[in-house]
Formats: structure tokens, C-alpha cells, sequence
């Protein structure tokens, strides 16, 4: 398994039709917790004042990880910084 970092700014049109809005809003939602479930999508977390989010994926590689986002509903209204993890050697294990 491999460990990401992704931050998530969203950045949705203002003139983005209301109701297309809210559908993809909804289906981004049900994917994202749907992925959650699953174990892939680690940690989500909401960045304050911002319309973003800092998330840890637990995927096989990169490759995947990549589907995965490209797969969001709101993937063509981010910017994301993906970040690759690996263990820091002066960590102690739980």
C-alpha cells in the first residue's frame, strides 16, 4: 500500500447552474464516502474558512490514486497538490 497526502481546493463557477451544482455536489459526496468505507480515502479533513480539504489515501500506487481523483465529481473544479508518504524513521508505532 502507498500512503498520500492530497490537498483539494475547490473552486466550482459562480454562474455553474444551481441545480447542476447541488447533483454534483451530491454524486462528489456518495463517491467520496463510498471510498471512505472502502479504506482507500484514510482521513478527510476540512481546511477552516476555505473550500478545501486535506485527505490521506491508503492505495496500491500512484496509478490508482490517480483514477481515483480524476474520478471526483468535482475533479474538473480543483486544484490538488498530491504529496507521496512514507515512514519517518524517529516514529514510534502504537
Amino acid at each position: 500500500m502507498a500512503l498520500f497526502h492530497v490537498r483539494m481546493d475547490v473552486n466550482i463557477p459562480h454562474d455553474l447552474d444551481p441545480e447542476v451544482r447541488a447533483e454534483t455536489v451530491a454524486r462528489e459526496k456518495a463517491y467520496s464516502q463510498e471510498l471512505q468505507r472502502s479504506g482507500k480515502w484514510r482521513e478527510l479533513w476540512r481546511i477552516v474558512g476555505q473550500y478545501s480539504n486535506i485527505s490521506i489515501f491508503d492505495v496500491e500506487s500512484a496509478d490508482e490514486l490517480h483514477e481515483i481523483l480524476q474520478g471526483l465529481p468535482l475533479f474538473p473544479y480543483m486544484d490538488m497538490e498530491v504529496m507521496a508518504l512514507t515512514r519517518h524513521p524517529s516514529r514510534v508505532d502504537d
